[in-house]
Parts: structure tokens; C-alpha cells; sequence
């Protein structure tokens, strides 16, 4: 009927607004992400930590190296560009939280590797290979890659956890009844579920879903309550007894009057006390989101300190960044 119709296209709605659209995203990131990276992993660390061969057009080409590690961190850090969005527009506007940390350390990772090949490919115009050794050894091309992809695992663990909550929600919404069948003038009046007002007089069938919250008036009959209460044994019903919306009628023909009706049905409250609790953070997220107010600030700091106690310390600018690089990378 046309009214059935327009109840589940209100609801259709209602579960479109519930649906997980950012888990997906997070695993094709997530793919992606530890796609490039094992490719990286394998030019950057296979050859020196288990000898896998390379192709033979990379023999003593470092400088080719370092260029396929630049692009392939450069590939996942534009699929992780989200990270740079939220970290830096944190640090603009003076509240850098922990996408701020990730950003600043896979950044930091990033700039100092592509410095030292740049001054690898002056190195090897003056023939120094002792130099391009070194600089091969500053690349941390890697470390830019891996800082985004595992923070994405989290991501996407956690979008996961919120996606089991959001299900339950629609299974809650599922339950609702589209429509009630009201006795107005006597006779029988099939209305869409959001036209029932309090005191209205409705009826419920053997086999139907009671449509609100009511009181039975006449008949008695057998209700499953198990989606609200997870009772699986049927409750007895007769008149002066409350039923409420969502329950199955089992055996008998009820007539009730309606007692609460739209959001003040039991099962309306249920759907919304899940919905707040969803939305609204646990107490250790509050405690981590104060406690990555006063850290994020604090490990750049003890960066930068790292930086210039080592230039004090007679050290060359470029140990002293890599020292304060490692500060940022290990703090992700």
C-alpha cells in the first residue's frame, strides 16, 4: 500500500544515514597502503637484511634506489593524505592532536630522506662512494610509508568497532512496524505508523508486530517479547496488561489502546540510548584526547631540543635532524 510504501522509504532513509561509509574507504586505504609498502620494504630492506635479489639494472645505482623508495613513499603518503589535512590544520590552528604527530614524523621522515638523496647525487658526481654509502644509510623512506600504514590499521579497527554499533542500530530500526491497523467508527483503518496519536484504539492480529506501546482492552493472547527483553519464552496477555511496540503477537486477537506512540515507545528509547552511546565518547577516549593535547606539544619540543643539544654538542646539522627526526618517528 501506498502508506507502507512511505514508512519504508522513511526508514530506508534512516538506515542509509546509519550505514558505514568510512570502514570501506579505510580498508581500500589500508590495501593500498601495505600494497606500496611491501614493494618498498622490499627495495629498501630486502637486499640488506636477506639478500633478495634486485634487478640487475640496480647494481651499485643507488641513486635509482633512492628514487624508486622517493616515489613509492610519495605514493602512500598522497593515499594517507588525510593525516596531513587533520595534523597540519591542527598545528594552524594551535590544538595539534595525534594526526598532527603522524603527519610531523612521516613529513620529517620524508624531507630529511629526500635531502640526503639529493646530496647522494653530489656525492657521486665527485666519485665519493664512501659518501653515498652514508647518505644510502640516511634514507628512512621506509619509516614515512610504515608510520601511515599501521596508524591506518587502527583507523580502520576502530571504524570497524563503530560499524558493529551502527549494525545493531539498523536491526533495532528493522524491528519497528510500518504501519498499525486502527478502529475508527468501527471499522478497521490501516494508517502509516506515524499517524497513530496516544489514545488511539488499535488491533493486532496473530502472527503481527505490535505497533506501539499500548494497553490491551480485549482478548488474550501469547507476545514474544524477546526483541526487547531476550526472553525467548512468550509472555501471557489479557486486558489491563501493557504491550509494547516491536513484540510478535503469537496466538490471540488483541485489541489495545495506544499509550505511547513515535519516539516515547520503549523501543524508540532503546534506539536512541544506543545512538547517544555510539556518538558520545568512552571516558579513556576523553582521558586520551586531553592527555594528546599536552603530548603532542611536548614531543615536538623534546624534537627540537634533541636537534640543538646535538648541534651544541659539535655534532653536523645533519646528525642532529636525524636524531630529532627519530623523536617524532618513534613517538607515532
Amino acid at each position: 500500500s501506498p502508506k507502507k510504501a512511505a514508512a519504508a522509504a522513511s526508514t530506508s532513509a534512516e538506515l542509509d544515514a546509519l550505514a558505514d561509509h568510512e570502514t570501506p574507504k579505510l580498508k581500500r586505504r589500508f590495501i593500498a597502503s601495505l600494497g606500496f609498502l611491501l614493494v618498498l620494504m622490499y627495495f629498501s630492506m630486502g637486499h640488506m637484511m636477506w639478500g633478495w635479489p634486485l634487478p640487475r639494472w640496480f647494481d651499485g645505482n643507488h641513486i635509482a634506489m633512492g628514487l624508486v623508495q622517493l616515489l613509492l613513499a610519495g605514493i602512500v603518503m598522497v593515499i594517507n593524505q588525510k593525516f596531513f589535512i587533520n595534523g597540519f590544520k591542527g598545528l594552524v590552528h594551535r590544538s595539534p592532536n595525534m594526526d598532527t604527530l603522524v603527519a610531523m614524523g612521516s613529513m620529517a621522515s620524508f624531507v630529511w630522506s629526500t635531502y640526503a638523496l639529493f646530496a647522494m647525487t653530489g656525492a657521486q658526481v665527485q666519485g665519493d662512494m664512501d659518501a653515498v654509502m652514508s647518505y644510502m644509510h640516511e634514507f628512512y623512506f621506509e619509516s614515512a610509508a610504515m608510520i601511515l600504514t599501521l596508524i591506518t590499521v587502527g583507523k580502520m579497527l576502530e571504524s570497524i568497532s563503530k560499524g558493529k554499533t551502527t549494525d545493531a542500530l539498523k536491526s533495532l530500526m528493522k524491528l519497528a512496524p510500518k504501519t498499525a491497523v486502527l478502529l475508527r467508527d468501527g471499522k478497521e483503518v490501516e494508517v502509516g505508523i506515524d499517524q497513530v496519536k496516544k489514545g488511539d484504539h488499535f488491533i493486532v492480529r496473530p502472527g503481527e508486530n505490535i505497533p506501539v506501546d499500548g494497553v490491551v482492552l480485549e482478548g488474550t493472547s501469547a507476545v514474544n517479547e524477546s526483541a526487547l527483553t531476550g526472553e525467548s519464552i512468550p509472555v501471557d496477555k489479557e486486558a489491563g496488561d501493557r504491550v509494547s511496540a516491536a513484540t510478535l503477537n503469537q496466538s490471540g486477537f488483541l485489541t489495545c489502546e495506544a499509550t505511547r506512540v513515535g519516539e516515547d515507545t520503549t523501543l524508540s528509547q532503546i534506539i536512541q540510548m544506543v545512538s547517544d552511546a555510539a556518538a558520545t565518547k568512552a571516558p579513556i577516549a576523553k582521558v586520551a584526547d586531553k592527555v594528546s593535547g599536552i603530548f603532542v606539544p611536548a614531543v615536538i619540543c623534546i624534537a627540537l631540543a634533541t636537534i640543538v643539544i646535538w648541534l651544541f654538542a659539535g655534532e653536523s646539522v645533519g646528525f642532529a635532524l636525524a636524531r630529532g627526526i627519530s623523536v617524532l618517528v618513534i613517538s607515532c
